[in-house]
């Protein structure tokens, strides 16, 4: 998500946010428990574009439009824990089985944005 809508969006994003943002795949550090990734990263590229930056400062825009995200989510898949997403997308020995949810997880988040103002051309496909 990141790499796909993050870095379109707001440049070149630095080592240490990666990182940030690494530890939510797989559901929250690989567990598959927890919020699915693909959802973490999309609120977190909302958090980097509308969030606060100080104590006190309005984050109504934030969270209205992470909430509209991840209701779009949930309608899309169902449900917003990796698990049971995981269950209905993996097959046994494929690699990269997130790919499909990642890349809805990425038009949804563009749908958001879009109606938000923010221009998007075609980002590409990568969580």
């Amino acid at each position: 998500m990141m790499l796909a809508v993050g870095g379109h969006l707001l440049g070149e994003i630095p080592p240490p946010m990666f990182r940030m943002a690494s530890i939510f795949a797989g559901g929250l550090a690989g567990t598959h428990q927890e919020l699915c990734g693909a959802l973490s990263g999309g609120v977190m590229v909302i958090g980097a574009l509308y969030g606060r930056t100080r104590p006190g400062e309005d984050e109504a825009v934030a969270r209205a439009l992470a909430a509209r995200f991840r209701e779009r989510f949930l309608a899309a898949f169902g449900t917003t824990q990796c698990a049971p997403i995981r269950e209905r997308f993996e097959r046994t020995g494929q690699r990269g089985f997130c790919a499909p949810v990642a890349e809805r997880a990425v038009e949804i988040l563009c749908e958001v944005l879009a109606e938000q103002g923010v221009v998007l051309a075609s980002p590409s496909r990568h969580s």
